[in-house]
């Protein structure tokens, strides 16, 4: 009878606690410094060891861009040092700012890949009219997901994890400049290595609190939606003559 008795009683040793949120400043700090390795990687050669203001790009446009890119890369690390700080007033003031940085990327991301369009070049092997979706969609995307962070302010972990994926989405550019045969001028393939940063933050989600954040579960799907069908989008006859006609009145 006590041996019955022993087993149906139920276990009373605590289930062990989930690592939770008291990690994330460590996490989201770190891949901020990591998105800015990834930056310096690919544009360390051609613009910030060039002399970045002085360096030899095409036109006004892209020094602007260059400039309003990294303004934001260097944001995402100061907004992180903020929150793992507890300065969350400053923090939230600074979003603002942030939010109409990010409204600026957008619109000068737009702008200099008109002007790449009107100056008629590519990466090697890519058709002119073809690859400026590339930039397009890559402005769709982040622009997208920033609207919904902003949206989600207050609900932080939905809105550091849209804010981190929205990032990755315009990674592209520096990854296709990574020093690797596999990944140089080519945009397919670096977005697909982009997608570390994805699968990163899923692992990290999954090892913290046992479940995939909905945030991060529909941010990403979105970033890898648009930036797979833009592709046969992008070599359609109806996106050419769009192209072409944007590059007419560009011109």
């Amino acid at each position: 009878m006590s041996t019955t008795l022993a087993y149906a009683r139920p276990s009373t040793k605590p289930e062990a606690p989930l690592p939770g949120r008291r990690f994330d400043h460590y996490f989201f700090s770190g891949t901020a410094w990591l998105m800015l390795a990834s930056v310096l990687l690919g544009f360390g050669p051609t613009y910030y060891l060039a002399g970045v203001f002085h360096a030899p790009l095409p036109s006004r446009i892209i020094h602007i861009h260059g400039a309003v890119f990294s303004c934001w890369i260097l944001l995402l690390i100061v907004q992180n040092s903020l929150a793992w700080r507890g300065r969350v007033d400053i923090h939230r003031k600074l979003g603002l700012a942030g939010f109409l940085l990010a409204c600026l990327m957008v619109v000068v991301g737009w702008m200099a890949a008109t002007d790449r369009l009107a100056r008629g070049t590519a990466p090697p092997g890519l058709d002119t009219y073809f690859f400026y979706i590339v930039p397009m969609t890559d402005m769709v995307i982040f622009g997208t997901l920033i609207f919904f962070a902003f949206r989600a302010r207050r609900d932080p972990s939905a809105h550091k994890r849209i804010i981190y994926i929205a990032t990755v989405g315009v990674l592209i550019a520096a990854i296709a400049r990574f020093p690797l045969s596999w990944l140089f001028h080519n945009a397919a393939h670096a977005a697909i290595a982009s997608y570390a940063f994805l699968l990163l933050l899923a692992a990290y989600d999954v090892w913290s609190t046992r479940k995939l954040h909905r945030a991060t579960l529909w941010a990403g799907t979105f970033l890898i939606f648009v930036q797979q069908i833009r592709l046969p989008i992008g070599k359609t006859a109806a996106w050419h003559a769009f192209a072409a006609w944007v590059q007419s009145v560009a011109r």
